[in-house]
């Protein structure tokens, strides 16, 4: 038995929450966000697949979640006099992660699925898949207009409503973007230390914009939109791997575990993962966990600097290593990041590696050579800046949770310059070159590696100080940053931040000045459509477009998105030529 403060929830299913909010009374709705506050300061006691938490002296809310998720409203139950309509239950919903209801569960790894009879799927969307998508858009579309700080318990349902709709309809890439919002407005409304904007409002420009290209889309590009449920495994024979480096996973809908990550002698990665419910104690603890291929003892951490010799394998189109009742696995020698096969990774061109990242083509790891110049302050936290085929590239920390050793081992990292290192990264698209760090080599001891989410530095690690390389100058930047602002000041604040008269003036004009016309158009319009409120006969304001904004905040995100990517391509040296109009 363990007990926690507010955290601790079990993830509960979208439909579950849909559910319980939608049968509150107008009354009971107006006090949920109170009541979601409330609840989270109570103390949660956990009991195998039980969660009990005290809602006061008297009164017990209970969660059942075998397997780990709250699948059934009836698994949540309260023992208050106004129970089952009471708020409590609504609230508990509201409180605890969003389910990821299509993530592989550890059972249906073991073995990979038989392939059904190929079923053709329409050319055109269904009914029920354009009513579905309606649904989507307007429920984020009513997010978007009330902001994160607007957009409560009431309007998270909504949405997650619509997710459950979108996902009975065959709509699971719509359905899992929905999910993410509402994951991503929770965590602002609880200032979450791991939340990022730009990250919300990619995963409301993704949602608004598969829902809204859905009804015009046919072919290969309707079978994107639509999306897939969960990725199957295919034989791939006889595998000869080598560890590479291990991360540990903790995401905001509940989920937390550890992905290591192995190459073969040709280059091709693949993953290792064990991840289900959990928190940052499973984050760290799972690189200790026996890896569940064959019958190998080898932990994450070992596998990371050790080899495997698989027979049997099954992998999936991203590179993830089934565990089926056939694959048999065994450990075998590893090889140093500067010893064959590895060293062939970092030999490929930066540009190359971009190009690859960019374009979509499977991962978006890039494996440089630097030599650390020092920090550089930014708004989301200090960067390491590193000398790199003669960029100057940021490298920041893969995840903020105090938990995980990100940060501090990037400040330790940050007072050895001069040292030259070989690094993994995970490409941040951004109009400089931009680096999450995953692993390193060790300051001072060759051969050996640091996966810095997993290991700890220390001071006795580094080297003795030498004078830091002469920085290359950075390019200005193009002042995109007047539309991107706006946009992400819509998400935070809603349309009506984006109405106030004199808003940005000035902005669109300095845009056109230095050539971006077309981002000018899409700032004017974007303050137009939130400032347009139509009124009746009698004077009185009318309700405001909602739709109308979204779309026009959608053109404005996309826009951005884009013109950041070809940013992105220019500062590395990369080209990538264009994507499908489905990558939205």
């Amino acid at each position: 038995m363990s007990t926690s403060t507010g955290a601790g929830l079990p993830p509960v299913a979208p439909s579950v929450t849909a559910e319980l909010v939608e049968a509150l009374s107008p009354r009971l709705r107006k006090r949920l966000d109170a009541g979601v506050a409330k609840l989270a300061a109570r103390p949660v006691v956990v009991e195998g697949d039980t969660v009990r938490i005290a809602v006061d002296d008297d009164t017990d809310l209970e969660l059942h979640a075998p397997g780990g998720v709250v699948s059934s409203a009836d698994a949540i139950r309260c023992g208050c006099l106004l129970a089952p309509d009471c708020l409590h239950r609504a609230a508990a919903a509201s409180a605890a992660p969003v389910a990821v209801q299509d993530a592989p569960r550890e059972e249906e790894e073991k073995a990979p699925a038989p392939t059904p009879a190929s079923v053709p799927e329409p050319d055109s969307p269904t009914p029920d898949q354009l009513t579905a998508a309606r649904a989507v858009f307007d429920a984020a579309a009513a997010v978007l207009e009330a902001g994160t700080d607007g957009a409560g318990a009431v309007l998270q349902a909504e949405l997650l409503r619509a997710a459950h709709t979108a996902r009975l309809a065959g709509l699971p890439r719509a359905a899992a973007a929905a999910v993410s919002v509402v994951t991503g407005v929770r965590s602002a409304r609880s200032a979450d230390p791991a939340y990022r904007l730009p990250e919300l409002v990619d995963a409301l420009r993704a949602v608004l914009g598969v829902a809204h290209q859905l009804p015009y889309a046919t072919g290969a590009e309707l079978t994107a939109l639509r999306g897939t449920v969960r990725q199957p495994y295919t034989p791939d024979g006889s595998l000869r791997l080598y560890g590479l480096f291990s991360e540990p996973v903790l995401t905001a809908t509940g989920y937390a575990g550890a992905v290591t990550w192995t190459a073969d002698a040709q280059g091709r990665l693949y993953t290792v993962s064990d991840v289900a419910p959990g928190g940052p104690g499973r984050a760290t603890g799972a690189a200790d966990r026996t890896v569940r291929i064959g019958d190998t003892a080898l932990t994450h951490r070992e596998l990371s600097r050790a080899g495997l010799a698989v027979s049997g394998a099954t992998v999936s189109p991203t590179g993830r290593l089934g565990a089926g009742a056939g694959v048999r696995a065994v450990r075998a020698s590893g090889a140093d990041w500067r010893g064959e096969p590895l060293d062939a990774l970092w030999a490929v061109p930066v540009t190359e590696q971009v190009t690859r990242a960019l374009g979509g083509e499977g991962h978006e790891l890039l494996f440089l050579e630097v030599t650390l110049i020092g920090t550089v302050r930014e708004s989301a936290g200090d960067c390491l800046l590193a000398a790199c085929d003669g960029l100057t590239l940021r490298l920041a920390a893969a995840h903020d949770d105090p938990a995980l050793p990100h940060r501090d081992n990037m400040r330790l990292l940050a007072a050895a310059p001069g040292s030259r290192l070989r690094i993994v990264g995970r490409l941040a698209a951004g109009p400089l070159p931009r680096a999450l760090l995953l692993a390193a080599e060790h300051p001072t001891q060759p051969g050996a590696r640091v996966d810095l989410g997993l290991d700890r530095l220390r001071r006795a690690d580094l080297p003795a100080p030498t004078p830091p390389p002469a920085a290359v100058p950075v390019p200005d930047e193009a002042p995109l940053h007047l539309l991107r602002r706006r946009v992400q000041q819509a998400v935070s604040g809603g349309r009506r931040v984006l109405a106030l008269p004199g808003g940005g003036a000035g902005d669109a004009a300095r845009l056109r000045r230095v050539g971006l016309a077309t981002a000018a158009d899409l700032l004017d319009d974007l303050h137009a459509t939130a400032a347009d409120r139509a009124r009746d006969a009698f004077g009185r304001l009318l309700p405001a477009d909602t739709p109308r904004f979204a779309r026009s905040w959608l053109a404005a995100a996309h826009y951005t998105a884009e013109v950041e990517r070809g940013l992105c391509e220019a500062a590395w040296g990369a080209r990538t030529g264009t994507r499908p109009a489905t990558a939205l």
